[in-house]
């Protein structure tokens, strides 16, 4: 499948890669279906899984949830967010600020135009509307915020989220 590479301070290994792509695919894997699709021993990929977990390379087992079918409705938004890094602690001390609010789902440091992303959920509008107004905007070092909201979701971790009807073939006759 792979083979090492050096990522951040150690040296991923290809059993460690694979283990990590296969559990990427499908986080329900057992330690056994995982070291026969490698082809080694189920103690070494359980090995594997308890040292990337307490070194938090492997930071979480998830399902990947299709909100819209369970009639739970959920509001989305993406929200640009352009700061004054400080001094000494660059964009770090700020994004901590935001990580913490539980309406937070990711922060991410960009490149262009604005400095950071953030993705969040609410029960409503409203919600989300108050937590930019109220809690994010207001932030010491927050220049502006531009938010964008989630309208419809295609494509979710890697999975299409709707079904593909295939096409009707036209007949075509001599």
């Amino acid at each position: 499948m792979r083979k090492s590479i050096k990522e951040g301070f150690g040296l991923l290994k290809e059993l460690d890669l694979n283990i990590l792509e296969l559990l990427n695919e499908d986080s329900r894997r057992s330690h056994q279906e995982i070291a026969e699709i490698l082809g080694v021993e189920e103690a070494a990929v359980a090995a594997a899984i308890a040292r990337m977990t307490e070194d938090g390379t492997i930071i979480k087992y998830t399902a990947a949830i299709n909100w819209d079918k369970t009639g739970d409705e959920r509001v989305e938004a993406l929200i640009e967010v352009r700061v004054t890094p400080q001094r000494e602690e660059g964009f770090d001390k700020i994004a901590q600020r935001i990580y913490r609010h539980e309406e937070v789902e990711s922060v991410y440091l960009m490149s262009g135009a604005y400095d950071l992303m953030v993705m969040v959920r609410g029960r409503t509008l409203r919600e989300v509307s108050l937590f930019v107004s109220q809690k994010l905007a207001c932030l010491d070092n927050v220049l502006s915020t531009a938010t964008h909201f989630v309208l419809k979701k295609y494509k979710f971790d890697g999975v299409i989220l709707e079904k593909q009807e295939r096409p009707e073939r036209l007949v075509v006759s001599p």
